[in-house]
């Protein structure tokens, strides 16, 4: 193909990937469930699982090979600001107001499946191996440690508002606790991954070093002068969007430089964008979720391109079974039980372990991540986004399932701004 054709075709598959996204997002939602599974499903449907197996193969058809370096940079930018808006709307005035039930959640949903991977990739090696065969070292036990104790605060957040639960003692408890996690899975897996990205860069030690350095400076160096820029008077005749945008995609290319993804610089510049009075400014929130929203899309379907459930065997069931056991019961029984030491009801338990189990497009991010550098293989990943498929799917039919059997929960007060904003993702 000429330059010519390849844009006509990036050009056409943008569309269709909108418009697709688009339709089967708005019938997830009438199924009860967040946009971003049809999202997702859309991803999936127009890659090799569906699509692909068609008579004349109408995948690779429509995705050549030669389109889809640029579909991937296109992606990555959307996911980029993704992480961004991730960062951004961490509430820290709720994370330090956070009480005994917040940090007690945020804690056991988080240690006991990272501890429970971490123990099943030890004690039950061969499983792993007969997917992965690369299975073991630190860089791999610290992710699955990651992959199984995630939580998708964005696609939280959308469940909490769209079953009324916003300011309520069970909306707070749950968006805090995994904005708490949030944070402290995406410190981890910068660890876990630095120096892993290029072969070329440097070691990990030094790649975690200079990370670290990088952040010092944006926490104490950047994010002051971001601020003074922003206060002035005359600043706030500009609109602060380039800014922005500019902080996120620079930052993600610092941290590409020192051997990590992208992700990580553009989750770090979200946390170092000065906010108005600690909650988000509306005037950079909407025109970046909404060009995250229009984009995101194209990263379901490069991320489907690479996920065919045909290929799943024997083996790949079996650790599915054992992922999803650590997954889900790592999650609701500590959830739980760490609402009700500290005082929540049964039901508002049930509801907050339920809301935590979620993962969706955070944890389709840290798969991405993962497998481009190189720490998975296809197998693994065709398991590990099926869990994160299945765990998401089923927070809608369990939250209704609990709401069938309480009455309505009191509001504790509304909260500034609910941490995260993208609908439905």
């Amino acid at each position: 193909m000429d330059t010519e054709q390849v844009t006509a075709v990036v050009i056409g598959d943008v569309a269709l990937i909108v418009v697709a996204s688009w339709l089967l997002g708005a019938l997830a939602r009438r199924l009860g469930q967040p946009t971003v599974i049809g999202q997702i499903v859309a991803g999936i449907a127009l890659g090799p699982t569906l699509l692909g197996r068609l008579p004349g193969d109408p995948t690779k058809t429509l995705f050549p090979p030669e389109v889809l370096p640029f579909l991937t940079v296109l992606s990555q930018v959307a996911v980029v600001i993704f992480m961004f808006l991730a960062g951004y709307e961490i509430n820290y005035r709720q994370l330090r107001s956070g009480g005994r039930s917040v940090l007690a959640v945020a804690a056991l949903a988080l240690l006991v499946p990272a501890g429970l991977s971490t123990g099943a990739v030890t004690l039950l090696d061969g499983m792993f191996t007969a997917v992965e065969p690369d299975a073991g070292g630190r860089t791999f036990v610290m992710f699955m440690a990651v992959a199984c104790s995630v939580t998708a605060l964005p696609v939280l957040v959308a469940i909490v508002r769209e079953r009324g639960m916003a300011g309520t003692s069970t909306g707070t408890v749950a968006t805090t606790a995994a904005g708490i996690m949030d944070v402290v899975a995406w410190l981890v897996l910068a660890a876990a991954f630095a120096g892993t990205a290029h072969s070329s860069g440097p070691s990990w030690l030094q790649a975690l070093v200079l990370i670290v350095l990088f952040g010092a400076v944006m926490f104490l160096v950047v994010r002051p002068l971001l601020d003074r820029l922003l206060r002035r008077s005359e600043s706030r005749l500009l609109s602060p969007v380039p800014l922005a945008l500019g902080l996120a995609l620079g930052s993600a290319w610092v941290t590409s430089m020192l051997g990590l993804h992208p992700v990580f610089g553009g989750f770090l510049a979200g946390l170092v964008m000065p906010r108005r009075n600690e909650v988000p400014d509306a005037e950079v929130l909407q025109p970046m979720e909404q060009t995250a929203a229009v984009f995101l899309p194209l990263f379901f379907v490069t991320t489907g391109l690479k996920f065919d459930v045909g290929t799943l065997d024997a083996d790949g069931l079996v650790l599915l079974a054992l992922i999803l056991g650590i997954a889900v019961l790592g999650k609701l029984g500590p959830a739980y039980a760490a609402c009700r030491f500290t005082g929540l009801g049964p039901h508002q338990s049930a509801r907050v372990a339920a809301l935590v189990n979620t993962r969706g497009l955070t944890e389709l991010i840290v798969l991405n991540v993962a497998l481009e550098a190189g720490v998975i293989g296809p197998g693994l990943f065709t398991v590990l986004v099926l869990m994160a498929l299945i765990t998401t799917f089923m927070t809608g039919p369990l939250l209704t399932l609990i709401g069938r059997k309480e009455r309505p929960e009191k509001e504790i007060g509304r909260v500034d701004e609910p941490v995260g904003r993208i609908q439905a993702q």
